[in-house]
């Protein structure tokens, strides 16, 4: 499949570079919608990978609306394609815990109805690449910038979407002449170990970095790595299948707390694309079933990965674990490395060159194979800021609601990256239980990663002053004299989600939503946790009152100019927004009969009345 490699931000020919970003454009959203052609047909694009995902459709409409949801964030465009497709298909990759996708149920739209929607983003895109204004080099707050956002995100679900479609049954998947499946060594391959030498790590870079990068590789972070061994391969199927075979998966020494919720939950007994036979084991490849290439690398979840060290640690008697972040550079930068297009297509398995896994002695990098490309490689490192972390104002929840401790790092690009996946300062993590074209190296090390998550100060201060304990949102109680049902409220901005447990006062449901998952995190795992620490300060459900409330609440991400369908049917609503005229015109027909609205701005619209003009805000109700 042929990939380009991502433009420069560099340069001094705005004409030339104009026709670098279409070429890449177009090649990715071709490659996009090659991929999806191996669904055998257009019923499969409702069907789930598996349960907590979303139906395929989804995420066929989601890249396309990303690029449409940006824009008009930024105000690069004023008008919208399909208001209605650019919210139910607005949020993708990781989902966070409360936004439970099998909660809800959306008539998703015919798949033609979705490519013609496609086709119009295309030529809009295509047509803003044309003739917006830009100067070289490209940075931040130029408006390209947010064409080249919405590009490497589409790139991010070309790999995960090839994921998902490995994950769905081989008879809803068809073969397509780009799926090449390489061919197994012949050799026998037995790992050892290599000594990486010690030195000095800096990661991270600076914004006038002349490649597209997303939040959380800016900054700066310093660490010395004292001298440590690495496995010299990737773990093979074959190295693993002794994991297995002496029952690693049964053995709950090997697994931590949240591994062995994880063997409760999905009763796993092998890795996700091993298929047990009669004779032992077969492998799923992308298209097709084929007879385990043992020297392939193993693909496995992070809580797999950290299990098999165990194992190993305890046959060996010596502790093997996952590399840190910095020892991965450090790995990185002894096997000779620099940036990937240093690299011919033949140096490394990586930018779709190939749509299958290679043997894992096929790309030596100064002794040390498959540094970068074939699989990821998963870390003991949990993703953080780095020192001088600042979201962009575009996607200000792209990195920080997984600046939680339970991210778990991958390093190093697999067949199915390209973008700025292959970057050298590209940072993604997931959920250890998570599935991705992911697998392993071990270490022996006694290096210590501090990570200090202070990056959300504003976060903190939203934080501290929501719940301070003379915060009584008196407009709660004035408004309520005017109610005539308490069944269901809307509280819209509630940040941190103190105003929605005490909504939850008076009504039986309320939906707290907000634009920012960074500020819901808060709420969320308050409701959770029952106890939350904010800096110094201890959040307590039981100290405020909300233990035997908090059950009615449930949080939403959301944009309040962009509401999802089931966001409907409210007595109550609160709307901490911007506009308020171009929000109550959408909110209008979500409310029921005699719906009071709180709002912080007077609005002019003529199907609300005032009944009451306070010290700082109004309360509406609906004509």
């Amino acid at each position: 499949m042929y990939s380009l490699y991502p433009p420069l931000l560099t340069g001094n020919d705005t004409t030339k570079k104009r026709q670098e970003i279409k070429q890449y454009f177009n090649n990715t959203y071709d490659i996009f919608e090659k991929i999806f052609e191996m669904l055998r047909d257009d019923s499969v694009f409702y069907k789930k990978s598996e349960p907590t995902r979303h139906p395929m459709i989804f995420y066929f409409g989601h890249t396309a609306t990303f690029f449409i949801n940006k824009l008009f964030l930024m105000n690069i465009i004023s008008n919208r394609i399909n208001p209605h497709f650019e919210s139910i298909f607005a949020i993708g990759v990781d989902e966070m815990e409360w936004d439970n996708v099998d909660n809800i149920q959306y008539e998703w739209p015919k798949v033609k109805e979705v490519r013609a929607y496609r086709k119009k983003v295309r030529e809009l895109v295509n047509h803003l690449i044309d003739t917006i204004e830009f100067s070289l080099p490209i940075t931040q707050e130029d408006p390209m910038w947010i064409i080249l956002m919405g590009i490497e995100h589409e790139r991010i679900h070309i790999e995960t979407s090839l994921v998902l479609h490995r994950q769905m049954p081989i008879e809803f998947i068809k073969e397509l002449p780009e799926c090449d499946i390489l061919q197994d060594t012949q050799e026998t391959i037995t790992n050892s170990l290599i000594t990486i030498h010690s030195q000095h790590i800096t990661l991270g870079k600076e914004k006038n970095h002349h490649l597209y990068g997303w939040d959380n590789e800016y900054g700066k972070y310093e660490e010395d790595i004292k001298e440590f061994q690495a496995s010299k391969y990737l773990v093979s199927n074959k190295e693993f299948m002794e994991f297995v075979n002496d029952g690693g998966y049964t053995n709950l020494d090997f697994w931590d707390e949240e591994g062995q919720n994880f063997l409760k939950r999905t009763k796993a007994t092998h890795p996700p694309f091993w298929v047990k036979t009669d004779d032992g084991f077969m492998y799923r490849a992308l298209c097709k079933i084929i007879p385990m290439p043992l020297y392939f690398p193993v693909e496995v979840n992070a809580l797999e990965a950290e299990a098999f060290c165990r194992y190993k640690s305890q046959k060996d008697g010596v502790t093997y674990m996952l590399p840190s972040e910095a020892e991965y550079r450090a790995i990185y930068i002894q096997a000779g490395l620099q940036e990937f297009y240093h690299l011919k297509p033949e140096d490394a398995n990586q930018n779709l060159h190939h749509l299958s896994s290679s043997p894992i002695n096929q790309h030596n990098f100064n002794g040390i194979y498959d540094v970068v490309g074939n699989v990821w490689q998963w870390g003991r490192t949990p993703i953080f800021g780095f020192e001088g972390f600042e979201v962009h104002p575009a996607y200000d929840d792209f990195s920080t609601p997984t600046f939680d401790d339970k991210h778990a790092l991958i390093f190093g690009s697999s067949w199915a990256s390209s973008g700025n996946l292959i970057m050298k300062h590209s940072r993604y993590a997931f959920r250890k239980h998570f599935y991705q074209n992911a697998g392993f190296r071990y270490v022996i090390s006694s290096n210590v990663t501090k990570i200090q998550n202070d990056y959300e100060e504003d976060v903190i201060t939203q934080c501290q002053k929501d719940y301070a304990q003379d915060n009584t949102y008196p407009y709660i109680q004035k408004a309520s004299l005017y109610l005539s049902s308490t069944q269901k409220a809307l509280d819209f901005g509630c940040k941190t989600g103190r105003s929605s447990f005490e909504l939850a006062r008076y009504f039986q449901y309320v939906d707290g939503v907000d634009i920012s998952a960074r500020f819901l995190r808060v709420g969320v795992n308050l409701q959770k946790e029952k106890e939350i620490q904010c800096k110094e300060k201890t959040l307590s459900l039981q100290t405020f009152g909300y233990e035997r409330i908090k059950h009615r609440i449930s949080f939403k991400q959301a944009d309040p100019h962009n509401l999802k369908p089931e966001i409907q049917g409210y007595d109550f609503v609160v709307a901490r927004v911007k506009h308020i005229d171009t929000f109550l015109e959408n909110i209008k027909s979500r409310l029921n009969p005699n719906a009071i609205i709180i709002t912080f701005e007077i609005p002019t619209h003529k199907e609300f009345k005032i009944l009451s003009q306070e010290d700082g805000y109004l309360i509406l109700q609906t004509i």
